[in-house]
């Protein structure tokens, strides 16, 4: 079964035995010995590996994981070292760079952030090499949906980041006035010029965290 290696396990534990769970597991089983799938399988989960329960500070919703190969690892929006950026995460350092006057990041390895509490979630968990949104409604949003659920309850704020359509569906299941919510559109090039460039996410989230006494975020890469 599946070892995370911190306090997500003990919080998930039920939701790997669901049927709904048991059922993705054997769809994911064949996908994985017909077809190249994305991320890894050892990578699957990597987002809740990187980011405890207990440390997250920001959750940054994506959709699904890229689907070329080299890039997926089990980030969102993250790819690893020496591996070309793609558009979205180009307008995501975009907007960081002119946000923060920070360097243009060299790697696309999103690590950094995970490991300072931000949790880097896709909406899917996995997906089919050149085939986007493949595993949609196999069970994925479920389990991402558990996730929310559970940060949800936590006292502690935690800011929430949805951007694009597919992330603000989640909105919902963040109830609790604690928490701050922070939407623009997707970085996407078909979508960044509406209100994604320019929504300034990166110092207001650091804005927040101060104003939480809380520790912000070295965004640098």
């Amino acid at each position: 079964m599946v070892n995370i290696g911190n306090s997500w396990d003990d919080l998930l534990k039920d939701e790997f035995n669901k049927e709904y769970y048991l059922k993705l597991r054997a769809f994911l089983k064949k996908e994985y010995q017909q077809y190249r799938i994305f991320p890894s399988m050892y990578d699957i989960f990597n987002a809740l590996k990187y980011t405890d329960y207990n440390d997250v500070k920001v959750v940054i919703l994506g959709q699904d994981p890229y689907h070329e190969i080299g890039q997926a690892h089990g980030l969102c929006f993250s790819v690893l070292d020496n591996v070309e950026f793609p558009p979205s995460l180009k307008n995501i350092f975009k907007e960081l760079c002119d946000d923060l006057h920070l360097n243009y990041p060299e790697s696309g390895n999103l690590t950094k952030w995970a490991k300072q509490g931000v949790l880097l979630l896709n909406t899917v968990l996995t997906v089919r090499e050149h085939f986007a949104n493949s595993h949609k409604n196999k069970g994925w949003e479920v389990f991402t949906s558990r996730v929310i659920e559970l940060l949800n309850m936590r006292e502690d704020p935690i800011i929430f980041v949805l951007w694009g359509n597919d992330a603000k569906q989640k909105r919902q299941l963040i109830t609790n006035p604690r928490h701050i919510i922070l939407t623009a559109s997707h970085p996407s090039p078909l979508s960044a010029y509406n209100g994604f460039f320019g929504c300034h996410h990166f110092s207001l989230i650091n804005k927040i965290l101060k104003e939480n006494g809380k520790e912000p975020i070295d965004w640098q890469l």
